[in-house]
């Protein structure tokens, strides 16, 4: 079982991460930051907050299934805001989202907030809503079921420092993974944490019997050159059982995000 993690930078790098995605599919895709625009049949619409103006693909989780059609596909809002074509403002949500592939059964699911609720008029301000999902799979071939968290940790505009906030989002995925998981599971949580390495986020899910794969594995980073900040950790992914581990990766190229792909297969 292949198992990618990625923040989708709402899409901007789309033709270099579709036919990446399309070519090798992995058996569960983990994605942040995705865009989902059904009331308009527009490519691009244009994000504005302040000075940080962006390019959003309208409808990412559209492009990502049509990439993937032998992929079930959960898309988890954590808001609903506007978009902006021109100067009309387009509803759009915003959010992440699940695919599995349908040879994979789907025995389990949660979903829920680890940082306020659903914000249904608006983003929001900082730092906003963000939620998580998860699934429970059954692997044949492991003859085990597996169960894969990820959330879209909140962005802090005043750093990645630890908060209260942080720390209580961090516990409150731990819970998560811990109510779909059963005993003789393989656990595994990820996303785009918004942290450091040496975060009390990580300490909480280590405390909980998980080993982080980046920092474990020697990695200098998980961005890529679109970003040009300095801080290039951003992207976890743990297991509780690192002997299920065949590989694990850090993908640098393609470069299809200003994140990079984080892949494990087990």
């Amino acid at each position: 079982m292949r198992i990618t993690c990625l923040n989708g930078w709402g899409g901007t790098l789309h033709d270099h991460l579709l036919p990446w995605l399309a070519d090798a599919p992995p058996d569960i895709l983990c994605l942040q930051e995705v865009v989902h625009s059904p009331d308009t049949e527009a490519d691009w619409l244009t994000y504005r907050d302040g000075d940080h103006v962006l390019p959003q693909r309208a409808n990412f989780f559209r492009d990502v299934c049509a990439a993937m059609p032998d992929h079930q596909a959960v898309f988890c809002p954590a808001a609903r805001g506007v978009l902006w074509q021109g100067e009309t403002a387009i509803p759009s949500f915003w959010g992440l989202a699940t695919f599995v592939h349908r040879a994979r059964p789907i025995i389990g699911q949660v979903q829920g907030f680890v940082h306020k609720d659903y914000a249904h008029d608006g983003y929001g301000e900082h730092p906003r809503s963000r939620s998580a999902h998860g699934v429970r799979v059954h692997d044949a071939d492991l003859g085990r079921s597996v169960s894969v968290v990820h959330m879209h940790g909140l962005r802090d505009l005043a750093g990645k420092m630890d908060t209260p906030e942080r720390a209580a989002q961090a516990a409150r995925l731990r819970d998560m993974s811990r109510q779909m998981s059963r005993p003789g599971d393989l656990r595994v949580v990820c996303g785009d944490f918004n942290v450091l390495p040496d975060s009390e986020t990580l300490e909480i899910l280590r405390a909980d019997g998980l080993t982080e794969l980046v920092t474990a594995g020697g990695h200098d980073g998980t961005r890529t050159s679109h970003y040009t900040k300095p801080g290039k950790f951003a992207d976890y992914m743990l297991v509780d059982d690192p002997d299920a581990v065949r590989r694990f990766d850090v993908v640098r190229a393609p470069e299809v995000s200003d994140h990079c792909p984080l892949e494990l297969e087990l």
